[in-house]
């Protein structure tokens, strides 16, 4: 497993409050990780630094085997080269059906002239079945995206994100909200995607991650408290104390 992304040293302060503190972590590809932590530990700052919607003071993200600097690129080249995020509140077109929200999802697709233009081709029809077929919604094709469930509107919107190819795919909270058969579904969706690529994956649900079965990183005050399997972070004295014990 090869080194995908690398963030040492990162710190960034908000008005005086420092919200990541000298963050060093490593995920590879492909890889399955879950990201823990109390409220207000850094986990969605540190999503936002690695998608270059925050700056940080200082620190270095870097990216692939031709270490690109990921804090000289925009939001949207850092999406181009392969960084996909996934909000808690799902975001799919309402209004279209889930065929639709898949197509415009693919990645072929660029502006709003060619999404205009675009027709089908047999490639396109064939990649859509595929993801629909992988997230679960494949008898869903023809449905408006607003009926679906809480829990299908995530998958969907996951879908979406897939047919973009990310290397990377940052997920944040998909467990909140759904039942425990959806969440069952997600994990299992979750767990095959990381066959073929990274997935980072912040969640509270310790019953969510320990289906996930993957290595975690834990977040206290901006930085990494440990590292590791489920059982070996959750034995660990200082994560009871500012988490667990909560």
């Amino acid at each position: 497993m090869t080194t995908l992304l690398e963030v040492s040293g990162v710190s960034v302060t908000f008005d005086g409050f420092r919200a990541i503190n000298n963050l060093s972590i490593a995920i590879g590809e492909p890889e399955l990780r879950a990201v823990i932590g109390p409220n207000g530990a850094g986990k969605t700052t540190f999503m936002d630094i690695v998608t270059g919607k925050t700056r940080p003071d200082e620190g270095r993200v870097i990216w692939g085997a031709q270490s690109v600097d990921l804090l000289k690129l925009s939001e949207s080249d850092i999406a181009k080269i392969g960084i996909g995020r996934k909000f808690q509140k799902p975001t799919v077109f309402e209004e279209q059906s889930v065929r639709d929200n898949l197509a415009m999802a693919l990645k072929n697709r660029r502006g709003p002239l060619s999404v205009l233009m675009w027709h089908a081709t047999e490639r396109d029809t064939a990649r859509i079945l595929e993801l629909a077929t992988e997230i679960g919604l494949s008898d869903r094709l023809t449905h408006r995206a607003g009926d679906l469930s809480h829990g299908q509107k995530q998958w969907l919107e996951i879908g979406m994100l897939l047919a973009q190819d990310p290397r990377l795919l940052l997920v944040d909270e998909p467990a909140a909200g759904m039942t425990p058969s959806e969440r069952e579904h997600t994990t299992d969706l979750l767990k095959r995607a990381a066959k073929t690529r990274a997935v980072m994956v912040i969640e509270h649900d310790m019953e969510f991650i320990r289906r996930l079965d993957c290595r975690v990183t834990v977040l206290h005050e901006g930085s990494v408290l440990a590292e590791g399997s489920l059982d070996h972070v959750t034995k660990n004295q200082q994560v009871i104390d500012v988490y667990l014990g909560r």
